[in-house]
């Protein structure tokens, strides 16, 4: 298969993750919660190279996993006791990257574990890396990665959704009746914080806080149904990779700025186009009820 084709699947399969989990951030208002995990993981990753002395060990994936949820603990502590929720990412990200970025300094050195290949990433190269068993190549490890992801994402929504929906607008109430919600808050920080360790070094976790934020957010102003918003957010972060890629080719840019430049354009489609809640449907409305006082 050539190249572009993996490149758009890979690109897909993360957008669709990011998509699902991205609603239920955006009704929480932890839209940026994607941003914290993705730099309070550094120390994590530094960490499992000191043991492992490798950058490709699962040991790194777990580890980056493991301080991606210490990262959420830590921001719900907080919040439980009097921080505001904007506060206490700020101080636990900031607080865990520099760690992080002390850690690189000091063990770190002479080895390529600096920003590139640990937050950005380039899903340029993710054809290049492939999975091989017993001398046959089994195509990307990136596909392999994100596509288990995204399998773990729908087995956990699809299981447990009428829980997750009602965490997410009514968390008081789902424990009124029983719903722990606590612990349904710590699964899906859990699973954002999988989804952006294992985007890693194939789409890079900036553009993982973009798919977490833009296409669900340009979903929200289109329907009032959680059901249909995931749909359209998956749907959009597709059409996102789709459209970001063929920019990229056509102007020779960054391939990751390009997906998150179309995701915005999609956005902004949706703020002013969007029946209900667009800003072009707000004005004529307005207009009609002038019209007719």
């Amino acid at each position: 298969m050539s190249m572009d084709f993996w490149i758009l699947l890979t690109g897909s399969l993360a957008a669709v993750s990011c998509a699902i989990l991205g609603c239920f951030l955006i009704l929480r208002r932890m839209a940026l919660i994607g941003d914290a995990i993705s730099h309070s993981v550094l120390p994590g990753i530094v960490i499992a190279y000191m043991v492992s002395g490798s950058r490709g060990s699962i040991l790194m994936l777990v580890a980056a996993a493991i301080m991606g949820l210490l990262c959420v603990f830590l921001i719900q502590w907080f919040n439980q006791r009097g921080i505001q929720s904007d506060a206490s990412i700020g101080v636990v990200f900031t607080a865990l990257f520099a760690i992080g970025v002390v850690l690189v300094s000091l063990n770190a050195r002479q080895v390529d574990l600096d920003l590139d290949c640990v937050l950005y990433g380039e899903i340029a190269y993710s054809a290049w890396n492939t999975l091989q068993i017993g001398g046959v190549d089994l195509g990307p490890r990136s596909v392999w990665l994100l596509g288990g992801t995204l399998l773990l994402v729908l087995a956990v929504i699809g299981l447990f959704y009428k829980q997750f929906k009602l965490c997410a607008f009514d968390p008081m109430l789902a424990a009124a009746i029983g719903i722990p919600a606590a612990l349904f808050h710590y699964v899906l920080m859990g699973l954002v914080s999988v989804a952006t360790v294992s985007s890693f070094e194939s789409v890079g976790a900036i553009l993982v806080v973009g798919l977490l934020v833009i296409p669900p957010s340009a979903a929200y102003l289109l329907t009032d149904r959680l059901g249909v918003m995931i749909g359209l957010s998956a749907l959009i972060g597709i059409a996102s990779t789709v459209l970001g890629y063929a920019l990229a080719v056509r102007l020779d840019a960054s391939i990751a700025g390009c997906i998150i430049v179309a995701a915005g354009a999609l956005f902004a489609a949706s703020f002013l186009l969007s029946p209900k809640h667009g800003l072009l449907s707000a004005k004529l409305r307005r207009s009609r009820l002038s019209r007719a006082a």
